[in-house]
């Protein structure tokens, strides 16, 4: 077999690989009613099935980046996947709650070791267009899976249980292993490996922890003053300052601390967790920073979209799939676009392209959000937020590493893959407590322009909030002027929360004008430039 044909039937596992952890982050969306129904979770342990996996995901991606150049890109695929897989048969037999989220934590460990490795074994494997094709290939399957994740769960949930949402992981995990071995080479960084930079892994993970905590934890325990205790064992936090505001301030000392010790460590000539020295290319920098903030808006709208489906309009778990599939079949369309006009503008303008087609689907979705309305009306925009994806995340990945080193490959991706994960991390976070808070500030003016009593109220309100929606059918069975409310006030927390998102998307088509295009010319020379790989 020659070495080309070997390094494309490698890319196919690699983009499975991917396709594996990326689904895991969506497939959970459409089950989770059921997970609430089966287990009983509330709607904060909600937001942490998601935010378990996606928040260790951001903080060892870093970590993981960086020993994969040093001991092995295709061995630290290997290993991941194999935890992704045992951790996905420990989610699929869960039967609490706490246990579910741990099993994800254990999840996101292992996602953390496979997205990074995939994005620089791309990177030290292709040369020239075949790079910018095997990145389109990567970032399309990303953008696709966001949505055939539901699509997948949705089938499974309806027809076996949502714990073979995880358990399908197992026999992709082994047709990866063997894939790789068979057609991916190992590589890893020229120079002898050296110390890895525990201090400043710590204070990553730290920073990424407490950031999303606070997000996701303080409409519980308060974002000033104490509603309610943090509890751990017998303890109790005493104060009335809440929790939350101390762990933002842990959040800021914590990421003070990380920037200066990795340019403390980089002055004195030692390994630094972060490539600090990266961010002297413009590409690099200003990429990073758009894709967080894209990323931002286009991950959080799939928490809310599928409990809005479900709960409010009444959709199963497979008819919400095939809504979300939309987004899929816009995604794959996008592929097909980039790769015909590929070579004649330049990715930057691509990713602008996708942008608008997101900011455009987003809204367009919040501004159809009804209690009345039908998938024939959503669709359409969900179709263009896909299109939109599959254009941005493709090109915005190789307009990100185009100018790293392959030496530094694996730093590089995991830091543009960790900056697309904090992203997500922060979408969900911030837009899952715009969903909740508004939910409940909403009905509960719904509920007392009713003259109901308050501690009627405030049942029905917890109800609701507590379950993410799933408490609206049976709340509609007892009382329907009350179900109505109920379903009004998710209908418009899920709108504000689509509105946010495409405020994000706006913010990041502002960061994108500080990418520079290259014109088609000199890429292409420098394509006739590099040499393949051998």
């Amino acid at each position: 077999m020659t070495s080309a044909r070997r390094r494309w039937i490698g890319l196919v596992f690699i983009s499975i690989a991917v396709a594996l952890i990326i689904v895991d982050s969506t497939i959970v969306n459409v089950a989770i009613p059921s997970i609430i129904k089966d287990l009983g979770i509330t709607s904060t342990q909600v937001q942490w099935v998601q935010e378990s996996y996606t928040l260790v995901f951001a903080a060892l991606l870093l970590v993981f980046g960086t020993l994969a150049d040093r001991y092995g890109r295709r061995r630290m695929l290997l290993i991941g996947v194999t935890i992704f897989g045992l951790a996905s048969i420990l989610a699929a037999f869960a039967q609490t709650g706490d246990l579910l989220i741990g099993s994800r934590v254990i999840q996101g460990i292992g996602g953390a070791m496979v997205l990074p490795t995939t994005l620089s074994i791309i990177n030290a494997t292709f040369r020239g267009r075949d790079r910018g094709i095997a990145f389109a290939v990567w970032g399309s399957t990303i953008g696709g899976m966001v949505a055939v994740g539901p699509l997948l769960g949705g089938w499974l949930t309806t027809y076996f249980s949502w714990r073979w949402a995880f358990g399908i992981n197992v026999p992709l995990g082994i047709v990866i292993i063997i894939g790789t071995l068979l057609f991916v080479l190992e590589s890893k960084e020229s120079a002898d490996p050296r110390r890895v930079d525990v201090v400043g892994a710590i204070l990553s993970i730290v920073t990424s922890a407490t950031l999303v905590f606070g997000l996701i934890e303080g409409r519980t325990y308060g974002w000033w003053l104490t509603n309610k205790p943090l509890t751990i064992g017998d303890w109790t936090w005493p104060f009335d300052l809440s929790i939350i505001p101390v762990t933002f301030a842990v959040t800021l000392v914590a990421g003070t601390a990380f920037v200066l010790w990795g340019l403390h460590r980089q002055k004195v000539g030692k390994t630094t967790l972060l490539a600090f020295s990266l961010f002297r290319i413009a590409s690099f920098r200003n990429g990073n920073i758009a894709a967080l903030i894209v990323s931002l808006g286009e991950f959080g709208i799939i928490l809310s979209l599928p409990l809005w489906l479900q709960n409010v309009l009444g959709y199963d778990a497979l008819q919400t799939g095939f809504v979300l599939l939309a987004l899929a079949i816009g995604s794959f369309v996008a592929s097909g676009f980039a790769g015909a006009f590929g070579n004649r503008v330049s990715p930057v303008t691509i990713v602008r392209v996708g942008l608008v087609a997101e900011i455009i689907g987003v809204a367009g979705l919040g501004s159809v959000i009804s209690i009345d309305a039908s998938w024939l009306s959503i669709v359409p925009f969900l179709f263009v937020y896909g299109f939109g994806v599959g254009l941005a995340t493709a090109q915005l990945t190789g307009v990100v590493l185009k100018d790293v080193p392959v030496d530094q490959s694996g730093q590089g991706s995991g830091t543009s893959s960790t900056a697309r994960q904090i992203g997500s991390a922060l979408g969900i976070a911030i837009l899952g407590t715009i969903l909740f808070t508004s939910a409940g500030t909403a009905l509960d003016a719904r509920l007392a322009d009713r003259n109901l009593a308050e501690s009627a109220r405030t049942q029905v309100v917890n109800a609701v909030v507590d379950s993410a929606g799933a408490a609206i059918p049976a709340l509609t069975k007892q009382n329907a002027d009350v179900g109505k409310d109920a379903k009004i006030a998710f209908s418009d927390a899920t709108r504000y929360s689509a509105y946010s998102a495409a405020g994000f998307l706006v913010l990041g088509l502002l960061a994108s004008l500080r990418l520079n295009g290259v014109s088609v010319r000199r890429e292409e020379q420098l394509a006739a430039e590099a040499a393949p790989v051998s």
